[in-house]
């Protein structure tokens, strides 16, 4: 098993700098005017680095912001995850300080933040054994200018957090406000039904993760028809498998939802070795 330790006393960089001080003008404080990606580190290298940049690029072009340094923010990525058996590397990115009010005209300063943590382990319990699944009463909204990017805005996911906490859950299943289908409150959703995997479609809400992607990649090489769709939650009543995915959490298989049991998940079981295959 892996277990994350720190070397070096570094576990912060801000623009580069060993330091937890950030200007209170920063608009990713003000409105939440960035984005952010969260890495594994294994064996003192991240996990799919070259994804993970090609997804703060894509952020950054969509929302508009000034562009990175990105061959120093990779040098920042290495240097707190140089020596970690397993660890998160967290990389949020801000538009940077700016005067009051919703115009960012002149905020051509981004800011940088990269942080170690310790993984968290009982994804590998998780992994093996399942979780049970909560249905969330609280939903998501439509935004489609947003959708799929990972902005800081997650306001919507803290709620969702403090409802499972409140029900004694782990993880929930998430709908729009239109009752379909979206994701967990910090996962992407699959299920199976028959030779056919589904996932939701995230063009108006949701967040497409890089797990996500891996295991959409992983189905078209096996050979296995997967569809992105738009279904209620009624889908899962009917389905064999169900799973989450993430980058830290892998492959997780849910168990139980409500009254209803997944008790094979022969499709996980195989995604999961050859997930470790890839990695």
């Amino acid at each position: 098993m892996y277990r994350a330790f720190f070397i070096g006393g570094i576990h912060l960089l801000i623009n580069g700098i060993p330091t937890e001080t950030l200007n209170a003008r920063d608009r990713g404080l003000a409105y939440g005017d960035g984005h952010f990606t969260t890495m594994l580190a294994r064996e003192g290298k991240v996990v799919w680095w070259p994804a993970h940049l090609a997804r703060l690029q894509y952020a950054n072009a969509r929302l508009g912001m000034a562009d990175q340094p990105w061959d120093l923010l990779a040098a920042e990525v290495a240097q707190l995850a140089a020596g970690q058996t397993q660890a998160v590397v967290k990389i949020v990115l801000t538009r940077g300080a700016g005067g009051r009010g919703y115009d960012c005209t002149g905020c051509d300063t981004p800011t940088r933040i990269v942080s170690l943590a310790p993984y968290p382990a009982h994804y590998h319990g998780w992994q093996q054994d399942g979780i049970t699944a909560l249905v969330c009463q609280q939903q998501l909204g439509d935004v489609p200018m947003l959708a799929g990017l990972k902005t800081l805005g997650r306001l919507e996911q803290v709620m969702l957090k403090r409802e499972l906490a409140a029900r004694g859950g782990v993880e929930g299943i998430v709908l729009n406000s239109r009752g379909f289908l979206v994701e967990g409150v910090s996962a992407n959703l699959f299920w199976r039904r028959g030779r056919t995997v589904f996932t939701p479609d995230l063009s108006r809400a949701g967040i497409d993760g890089i797990m996500r992607k891996r295991v959409m990649a992983m189905l078209k090489q096996m050979g296995i028809e997967l569809r992105v769709v738009e279904a209620p939650l009624e889908s899962l009543w009917q389905a064999e498998e169900v799973w989450l995915t993430n980058t830290l959490m892998g492959i997780v298989p849910i168990t139980r939802i409500g009254d209803v049991h997944y008790p094979s998940p022969v499709l996980i079981r195989r995604l999961q070795e050859r997930l470790v295959i890839e990695v």
